[in-house]
């Protein structure tokens, strides 16, 4: 399928069509390709969202906005946007990650819907690419409410072990395994009192602290 097919959908005619070509290739593909536009686009879509957050929600407070930002620019929201669009049936791959079955994964997927974001700010402007993404995410925003979201594992862990006098929790990565651009980290998280570490795995390390910071919570009963 032709690139400007996904234009269509994503809601953004562009006048320079090598910008949205470039977006669409990974890094398997070669040396040009879309990680210098994903950097772009990772920092345009927090100022989209932090925006949005903040002229929406005037009685939430710092912490609520930032959980609530984390929420909606995390790995799997992306993904899940991108998967929307069929965004995977356009992507450009290496022979590697097309038969490891890089058009469904999470990681290449947001990268790649960031990269577009970096694509539609340079193609057109802030005001363009805010209304774009803005659209993209308009009933995530519509049902939100920052008052309600529960906080993450760690920072979960840390207030309780605060709450008991104890020091906060340890956190050593255990193992790195994968292709340099699709790393999976596996993780400890020492807790003082307790022999045996907590052990989370995820793509990305902050992941995998999050699934061990859950592991411990599960443990002690929180």
């Amino acid at each position: 399928m032709k690139p400007s097919q996904l234009a269509q959908r994503l809601g953004h005619e562009f006048s320079d069509s090598e910008l949205l070509d470039l977006a669409l290739r990974h890094r398997s593909s070669g040396v040009q390709n879309n990680e210098r536009l994903e950097y772009l686009g990772d920092a345009v879509l927090g100022m989209i969202i932090a925006e949005a957050l903040f002229e929406r929600f005037s009685g939430a407070k710092e912490g609520d906005l930032t959980r609530a930002r984390a929420r909606l620019v995390k790995e799997p929201t992306l993904a899940e946007i991108a998967r929307g669009f069929g965004l995977g049936q356009f992507l450009n791959l290496g022979s590697g990650e097309l038969k490891s079955g890089g058009r469904d994964r999470d990681s290449i997927l947001s990268d790649a819907l960031e990269a577009i974001i970096g694509a539609i700010y340079l193609d057109a402007g802030f005001s363009v690419v805010r209304s774009v993404v803005i659209s993209w995410y308009a009933e995530r925003l519509e049902t939100m409410n920052p008052l309600k979201l529960e906080k993450d594992p760690k920072t979960r862990l840390q207030e309780w072990l605060q709450s008991q006098g104890q020091p906060l929790p340890v956190y050593r990565v255990e193992q790195e395994t994968g292709e340099p651009h699709d790393r999976e980290y596996q993780v400890s998280c020492s807790v003082q009192g307790h022999e045996q570490p907590y052990m989370g795995q995820g793509t990305g390390r902050r992941r995998a602290e999050q699934m061990a910071a859950q592991a411990a919570l599960e443990a002690l009963g929180q």
